[in-house]
């Protein structure tokens, strides 16, 4: 019989949209003081400048707006993207940088102007209490309250990307942080049920996974622990597994403490 699987962590709905915004402040602080020579540099595969990476971090909340302006689609009210599905559906968009529901950004009058205007759409768009309202998006309908939850997780990895291209150090949102780490290591337990392993995350997380003796007692015989930026950069692609190891970013003991098979999660 194979591992039941949990019921699905719940995220609050108000604190998830107060951390979308936080974040995005704290990217648009560091934005808004890049140089032309900053913006003009390499930001990660895919040919990407860093004023690309910018534009784009524009477009993952703005993806929220835009849909919201939308008629709330038919067909009930069960959508056909579960938050714990999404991590899994992305590799079809990865690469893109924007997604076509707004004008490009360079057409506005600078990247700080586009941030204001992003920000406040978001703002003044999404309620405050809405989280059941379905909407729309590029890999099928998901709860409002879900498809926020992704957007930490956009938020979170491209922060990220940001830091590693321009070497300026940007704060995280802890709930964005929060919700982001939870969401991926929730995703790893979903992509391999079971109990045999137990992956650490503090101070955000902790799940069982991957199919054999299940753990009741005592120390754990299989456990992974890595800090929570480590872990968001394994479930993405952005670091590998052995080479994390290597470098002590991660600890993991145990005959079946490898995940290197189940990452990346994300596309």
């Amino acid at each position: 019989m194979p591992p039941a699987k949990k019921r699905p962590r719940a995220y609050d709905f108000s604190r998830t949209r107060t951390a979308v915004l936080a974040q995005f402040a704290q990217v648009r602080e560091v934005v808004r003081t890049l140089t032309p020579e900053q913006l003009a540099g390499p930001a990660g595969p895919g040919g990407w400048t860093v004023r690309d990476l910018a534009e784009h971090l524009t477009t993952v909340i703005e993806r929220v707006s835009s849909a919201l302006e939308l008629p709330e689609p038919a067909g009930g009210p069960k959508p056909q993207l579960t938050l714990l599905e999404w991590p899994f559906s992305t590799a079809e968009g990865a690469g893109r940088t924007t997604d076509g529901t707004r004008a490009p950004a360079g057409e506005w009058p600078g990247l700080d102007a586009l941030y204001e205007e992003t920000a406040a759409r978001f703002a003044a768009l999404v309620p405050s209490d809405a989280g059941d309202r379905l909407l729309t998006t590029r890999a099928g309908t998901m709860r409002l309250g879900d498809f926020l939850v992704t957007r930490t997780v956009e938020l979170v990895v491209h922060t990220d990307d940001l830091h590693r291209a321009t070497g300026i150090d940007i704060p995280y949102d802890r709930q964005a942080l929060a919700a982001c780490t939870r969401l991926l290591a929730d995703a790893l337990a979903d992509r391999a049920p079971g109990g045999s392993v137990e992956v650490r995350i503090p101070p955000f997380a902790v799940v069982q996974c991957i199919g054999g003796p299940k753990h009741t007692r005592g120390t754990p015989p299989n456990v992974v622990e890595t800090d929570p930026l480590t872990w968001v950069r394994l479930a993405t692609g952005r670091a590998e597994w052995t080479r994390a190891l290597e470098d002590a970013r991660v600890s993991a003991s145990g005959e079946r403490a490898d995940l290197a098979p189940l990452l990346p999660l994300t596309g």
